[in-house]
């Protein structure tokens, strides 16, 4: 079940003690953003709308931010530097750092684990797969935050089972990026198109189908 925003926005007012605490009102607008971002994308979102939907007026959110940028920042940093990033990690950790026999079964884990976190947390991810392409500031968070501590984790699994001949010998990189690339595919597929009425979506069978393909795709 997707987690409430309510849930993540209020979790912003847990940040360190030294770091300024959001008011009622702000509070109110960066939820109403959060929604009117996720719904229409950062562009096509006006401040004039986000007012409204916060029951504020427009002048309000320009005397806490001072662009529709700063407001954008307000939610995507803090949520990925402090929720997003720690949980992503905690959860993923979970799976990187456990032991499996085959390259097949962690990549069946890889994708359990990040269902349940996209079905979960599905209003700040469309905001994030939204606006980290065309904000270099966010893919630099991104970078630091998940991305090098995912690639690092991720490396270890893949040499093990190159070493033991499981995989084809190419960079750890190589192998992540075309492994994540097909996931990546399967996953979104799956999210945005698999629960609609009327779908030809098998998820069982595009699952295995993703693994499959992968497999012989890494064969030695």
């Amino acid at each position: 079940m997707q987690e409430p925003i309510e849930h993540w926005l209020q979790e912003l007012l847990k940040l360190d003690d030294e770091e300024q605490k959001m008011t009622d009102k702000q509070m109110k607008i960066v939820q109403a953003a959060s929604e009117v971002f996720a719904q229409k994308g950062y562009a096509a979102s006006s401040t004039s709308e986000i007012a409204q939907r916060a029951g504020v007026a427009e002048g309000t959110i320009f005397r806490h931010y001072k662009t529709k940028k700063d407001l954008l920042l307000s939610i995507v940093a803090p949520v990925m530097a402090k929720l997003v990033a720690p949980f992503v990690l905690r959860d993923f950790y979970k799976v990187l750092d456990s032991s499996f026999d085959s390259f097949d079964q962690l990549l069946r884990a890889v994708i359990e684990n990040r269902i349940e976190f996209l079905e979960r947390h599905m209003q700040v991810f469309k905001i994030f797969i939204q606006e980290i392409p065309f904000h270099p500031d966010l893919q630099e968070q991104f970078q630091k935050l998940i991305l090098s501590k995912v690639l690092e984790k991720f490396s270890v699994n893949i040499t093990k089972f190159q070493q033991q001949g499981a995989i084809v010998d190419w960079s750890p990189i190589t192998v992540i990026r075309l492994t994540a690339s097909s996931l990546m595919g399967y996953v979104l597929t799956r999210t945005f198109l698999g629960g609609r009425e009327g779908s030809q979506w098998d998820d069982e069978k595009e699952r295995e189908a993703t693994i499959t393909f992968i497999m012989k795709g890494l064969a030695p």
